[in-house]
């Protein structure tokens, strides 16, 4: 399928072909027949990819603060990659989408549908639930297609909260501050439209709006005085965007006392305390489509607020707009100003930066037929790959991208399908290192003999599933970690990999791999004595809605990560370990959770002792791990992974790196050594299983404490 891609490095756009995405639980999967460009939001998005960096930077303060502090900690080589990787993955437009249902993994929606969503610009999109609504059918395709940019003023309106016969003022007249105008004036407002394009006031006044235009010296204080009879206005809603804080200035100053101001758009906020002081304004800052908005128990989850407590949803404004389109109280017909083909998507995003007059920028698709089969697989070159170290990658995420695929590459694999949900970062990824194939879907790669091994780095509560079905399919596998959440899950995959001795099985616990701790082991192998190992991760704050803070679906930051850390420890012992302690921070009211403040003890069978302290409460600006091992009066401390000093070895005191290196080329290796070479485990099944249930018991002890 054709989608519309845009490069946050460069600025450019152009349509790809793409895979087209799987239909998963609590998603309808919908064949576009129309989109609309969200001229403001899109045209900020391309100017941002068209700047330089140091613009970039000017444009984004906050991460360049972040920038700043990573360097500090983790270097300027690994700073630098990141960032570039970053700018280096495209961008899927687009969040207003027309089509029908052909697939539904949902109970509200049928194949057959015709369904208005918040999907990208793409040929087939899928969507979770609650982001789509049921068109009616009076209203067309190219109309309903207006309903979520007309949901975003909608959503302003019932924040200001207008009764009959108010006079409202819209502060810029786009696609959204036009259909505010008509939604007040559906309510029985009186309308001020406030814009600096002719055109734009033009049609506000066809749609039953005074109008004022600063641009040509009218001047617009007096004007709404007039307007509301002298009293002043009763509220403004903003749906401009400029820099200048003059839009909020004026706002309140067209206020009668006690006015509401609510922004829509994005404007400066310099607020002058004196102007809202002396009347007593309100002003309130809108979110989006409405209740829902970046909820992922309502938009990925599927679970709806319930109506007697929350009238008004994301999804439920949709539906309010489809049923003024259908009514007529709300006709977008004159706001469309060009229709593209989905081929010419360059051309529509073109426009947007080239100071012709556009407004309402519509792309059309072609029509299919609903029996016609969805691709979910892309040939990316013709070459065909066969031979040992054949590798489908099951996810390609950030990680997977910049760590994963350049190690496996460099390590000599044979790079054959690349597998991602939505199916774009596939594309762009297995370009980028030249894999044979993209996909949305994993069967197809299982049942392909070709490939022998597969990598999974999808979301944790996947992993389990896919390993088993990946041994269960003859392939090797290397899974970057965790292994899976549950003991249940352990056992089934233990049982599993015991029946097949000729299959590898690894997890990434690159850091064991590491130039650093290769050297700390070649030091501490001849040392007879119990090892007191201490290992601090100052593991940074990650909001507790983050879905790796999820046990469900990420299983929590000690499986996620910590994992990595009682495999080090067991690794520099050398011995299984005999017992746990697990302790987190004490509760407290400023302190949402407790999981990710951790201090883990372990006693091995030499009688080696490990602490490891995981903690989320530290300074940014301290080094994220550091590694400390004393025993027969020496010690030994790696920091960050850069520097490793010793004291008391003779003929070592210090190794030191320019660059981060925490294993994962070497991991890579050792694993695909095994996989063509054959023998055995770069990490002894036994550890993998052993360092896997550990961390279990640990997130386990935790929780229940």
């Amino acid at each position: 399928m054709k989608q519309l891609l845009q490069s946050l490095k460069d600025g450019r756009t152009t349509v790809t072909d793409v895979p087209a995405p799987r239909c998963s639980a609590g998603q309808v999967l919908i064949r576009t027949s129309v989109s609309l460009v969200s001229a403001g939001t899109e045209r900020m998005l391309v100017e941002f990819g068209k700047g330089n960096l140091i613009q970039k930077a000017r444009s984004q303060p906050d991460k360049v603060k972040m920038v700043l502090e990573k360097m500090r900690t983790d270097g300027v080589a690994a700073t630098l990659d990141a960032v570039q990787s970053k700018l280096d993955q495209p961008l899927a437009l687009g969040y207003c989408n027309v089509g029908q249902a052909i697939e539904s993994c949902s109970d509200g929606f049928d194949i057959g549908d015709r369904v208005v969503s918040n999907g990208k610009h793409a040929e087939i999109v899928a969507v979770p639930q609650n982001l789509c609504a049921r068109i009616p059918d009076a209203v067309s395709d190219e109309a309903a297609s207006f309903t979520v940019l007309a949901a975003i003023g909608l959503q302003g309106i019932r924040l200001v909260q207008p009764t009959l016969g108010e006079c409202v003022v819209v502060t810029g007249l786009g696609l959204i501050g036009l259909m505010t105008v008509q939604m007040l004036r559906a309510q029985g407002c009186r309308v001020l439209g406030v814009d600096f394009d002719p055109r734009r006031l033009e049609l506000a006044k066809n749609l039953g709006a005074e109008v004022v235009n600063p641009g040509v010296g009218e001047d617009l204080l007096a004007r709404a005085v007039a307007f509301s009879r002298g009293r002043g206005v009763d509220a403004v809603l903003i749906t401009a965007a400029t820099k200048s804080n003059e839009p909020v200035s004026q706002a309140a100053r067209m206020c009668r006392k006690r006015g509401r101001i609510v922004l829509v758009g994005v404007v400066g906020l310099g607020l002058n305390r004196d102007e809202f002081y002396e009347k007593e304004l309100t002003f309130q800052v809108s979110c989006s489509y409405g209740p829902g908005r970046y909820d992922p128990s309502y938009e990925e989850g599927g679970q709806d607020y319930p109506i007697g407590f929350v009238r008004w949803t994301e999804q439920r404004n949709f539906e309010a707009v489809l049923d003024l389109m259908a009514s007529g109280a709300l006709n977008v017909d004159q706001l469309i100003s060009h229709r593209f083909l989905i081929e010419e998507g360059e051309m529509a995003m073109t426009l947007l930066t080239s100071g012709e007059p556009s407004l309402g920028i519509l792309l059309k698709y072609p029509t299919a037929a609903s029996s016609e089969p969805v691709a979910r697989r892309v040939r990316l070159q013709s070459t065909p790959i066969a031979g040992q170290g054949v590798v489908a990658f099951f996810g390609a995420g950030n990680y997977a991208g910049r760590v994963l695929i350049p190690a496996f590459k460099a390590a000599g694999a044979k790079l054959h399908t690349v597998v991602s949900g939505g199916g774009v970062s596939a594309v762009h990824f297995g370009r980028k290192f030249g894999f044979e194939e993209a996909a949305t879907e994993i069967d197809p790669v299982l049942q392909d003999s070709d490939i022998d091994t597969v990598v999974i780095a999808t979301r944790h509560d996947a992993h389990a599933s896919q390993v088993l079905a990946s041994l269960q399919s003859g392939k090797h596998v290397f899974c970057e970690k965790p292994l899976c959440l549950t003991h249940d899950q352990l056992t089934q995959i233990e049982t599993e990999v015991g029946a097949r001795p000729e299959q590898q099985l690894m997890v990434g616990f690159n850091r064991r791999f590491a130039p650093h701790v290769a050297k700390m082991k070649s030091l501490l192998d001849p040392i007879g004595e119990p090892k007191s190992i201490v290992i601090t991760i100052n593991a940074g704050e990650i909001p507790p809605d983050h879905w790796t803070q999820d046990p469900a679906v990420g299983g929590g930051r000690i499986i996620g990560e910590a994992c990595h850390f009682i495999d080090l420890a067991r690794h520099l012992v050398g011995y299984p370990s005999t017992s746990l302690h697990a302790a987190a921070i004490g509760r407290h009211p400023a302190i949402a959770v407790r999981s990710d403040k951790v201090s883990l003890t372990l006693e091995f069978e030499d009688g080696s002792v490990a602490t490891i302290h995981y903690l989320a409460n530290g300074h940014k600006s301290f080094p994220k791990e550091r590694v400390e091992v004393f025993t027969a009066g020496r010690v030994l401390q790696l920091d960050n992974f850069l520097k490793l000093r010793g004291w008391g070895w003779p003929g070592f005191s210090r190794m030191r790196l320019w660059q981060q290196d925490k294993g994962q080329a070497a991991c890579a290796r050792q694993f695909l050594r095994a996989v063509t070479e054959g023998g055995g485990s770069a990490i002894p099944l036994a550890e993998v299983i052993e360092v896997s249930r550990i961390t279990i018991d640990a997130a386990e002890a935790v929780q229940s404490g």
